[in-house]
């Protein structure tokens, strides 16, 4: 028996098979067709890639192996809060309710950050952790910001907003920084591997304004760097030195003020090598692996299966 996710995010063409009574997942995914240069898509664009990959990249899925659907769960929104929408969603959410109704089975809706956030959980072994309050950061093209998390009946878990960046955020950041050096979109894996050849450490501190980080520099010193030839391997070192600054500052102000919760790193940026070894060592974060960093529909699965078990509970 498995539950499968959907997830089409702006980025990345997902889908997923979580099996509760193995507890391990089979995925598939595909990104959205960026042209060299270009800094990411349309949302008609986006729309329309979807809908042209979808099928395929359900079709490998469903080849992998043989297993009986028992839910169906998509994420059909950015995040759980009002006014949180954007197009791309509409096609895996879709897509996802007629293979449930054609199944005869349940389909669940969730939100793609709370997939992230349950995709790290799910790959670090700690989805206990969603029986309690943790703070969690999602890092993304989209999203710089750090949330509370609750267990809730419906949701599975609910996450308020507690900080953010007030600007630019950290994938775009990431994304901006490569495109100068070159680079293919999204950037994040080539940045790292140029980041790693790097023998400087830069001491940067990152502007704060109360528990929210500012990333709008960044972009302008990376191109002053590119522009003095600087070497590319020093000026992606810089650019993830910056973001390792400004998350740590948030995640020091975070504890002072709701104390000694436990800390989950997701998202797409926070596949990054450099930042995952330090935050560890730091605070005993918990990451993802970095197949269940970048988008996925991995824990949008898992998120399905709770609620299609919290839905059997309740019938009893």
């Amino acid at each position: 028996m498995a539950y499968i996710g959907f997830d089409t995010s702006n980025y990345t063409t997902s889908v997923a098979a979580f099996f509760p009574r193995e507890g391990r997942v089979i995925q598939n995914k595909l990104l959205l067709p960026v042209k060299k240069g270009e800094k990411g898509l349309r949302q008609s664009d986006a729309v329309f890639h979807h809908t042209v990959q979808l099928g395929s990249v359900f079709q490998k899925l469903a080849e992998h192996e043989k297993f009986t659907v028992d839910g169906v769960c998509a994420s059909v929104r950015p995040c759980l809060r009002e006014n949180s929408y954007m197009p791309c969603f509409l096609v895996g959410g879709t897509a996802a309710r007629c293979a449930a109704l054609a199944s005869g089975v349940p389909f669940f809706e969730t939100a793609h950050q709370n997939g992230h956030i349950a995709a790290a959980l799910f790959s670090a072994g700690r989805l206990d952790l969603l029986e309690k309050e943790f703070i969690a950061f999602h890092l993304s093209g989209g999203t710089t910001e750090a949330v509370l998390v609750r267990p809730d009946d419906e949701e599975i878990f609910l996450c308020e907003r507690i900080a953010s960046s007030l600007d630019l955020k950290a994938g775009q950041a990431v994304d901006r920084a490569g495109l100068m050096l070159g680079l293919s979109f999204p950037c994040g894996r080539e940045l790292d591997s140029l980041a790693c050849q790097s023998k400087k450490q830069f001491k940067v501190k990152a502007p704060m304004k109360g528990l929210d980080c500012s990333l709008s520099g960044l972009e302008n010193q990376c191109r002053k760097m590119v522009e003095a030839g600087e070497a590319a391997c020093d000026t992606a070192k810089f650019c993830i030195d910056y973001i390792s600054s400004a998350l740590d500052s948030m995640t020091q102000r975070i504890l002072e003020k709701y104390g000694s919760l436990p800390l989950v790193y997701s998202g797409g940026v926070m596949s990054n090598s450099i930042i995952s070894k330090r935050f560890k060592e730091k605070y005993n974060a918990i990451f993802a692996k970095p197949e269940f960093s970048c988008d996925n529909a991995a824990g949008v699965a898992v998120i399905g299966y709770l609620k299609g078990k919290k839905k059997a509970e309740r019938s009893f």
